[in-house]
């Protein structure tokens, strides 16, 4: 995290969405960031953030990267598709599953111990409210990490507990560790 903060680097969390099982890894989706609520460290972002940002990484075939933790060394999957929508912005991607982090990931979001998304970005430009609350206008988005612990309160996990998707969870949860131990160094 060291080297994003060098660099200006901010970061705001939410809630991880839906997921699902894919051949390659685990398929999650959700939103990274929402529209007009306040987040824990004062700052609201404003409908438009992300446009500008969004279009020039598209005109140069980049990408919004998929860290754990922010942590620039360990990339965990990929993001299919990152927008704007009427609510704020919307991430669809995947965890790999031969990457030795993203099972871990998989794994602790199966279990339920990881629900959160949190953005990785550059203030462009921001202005303040009447009550001293930061309204960002523009943003360089960088990186949407998976977290522990989410930014924004409202912000939660679509599926939990005995949903129709708990079994599908254990089933992930099971070929996960079956992987592991087929893996694993000395057996």
């Amino acid at each position: 995290m060291s080297d994003f903060k060098d660099m200006g680097l901010e970061h705001k969390f939410v809630a991880l969405g839906e997921t699902q099982s894919v051949a390659d890894g685990l398929k999650i989706e959700g939103y990274a960031s929402y529209f007009g609520e306040l987040d824990r460290g004062g700052d609201i972002v404003a409908k438009g953030a992300y446009a500008k940002s969004l279009a020039a990484l598209a005109a140069r075939g980049g990408q919004v990267k998929m860290l754990w933790q922010h942590d620039p060394a360990q990339p965990i999957g990929v993001w299919d598709a990152v927008r704007e929508d009427a609510r704020g912005l919307r991430v669809s991607g995947r965890i790999l599953a031969d990457v030795a982090r993203g099972r871990e990931a998989a794994a602790l979001i199966a279990a339920g111990a990881i629900d959160g998304l949190s953005i990785g970005y550059r203030t462009l430009r921001a202005t303040k409210d009447d009550k001293g609350r930061r309204l960002l206008n523009e943003l360089e988005l960088w990186e949407v990490s998976l977290v522990t612990f989410p930014m924004l309160p409202s912000a939660r996990v679509g599926a939990k507990g005995e949903s129709p998707e708990a079994e599908t969870w254990r089933e992930l949860a099971g070929a996960i560790n079956d992987a592991r131990q087929m893996l694993a160094p000395g057996d």
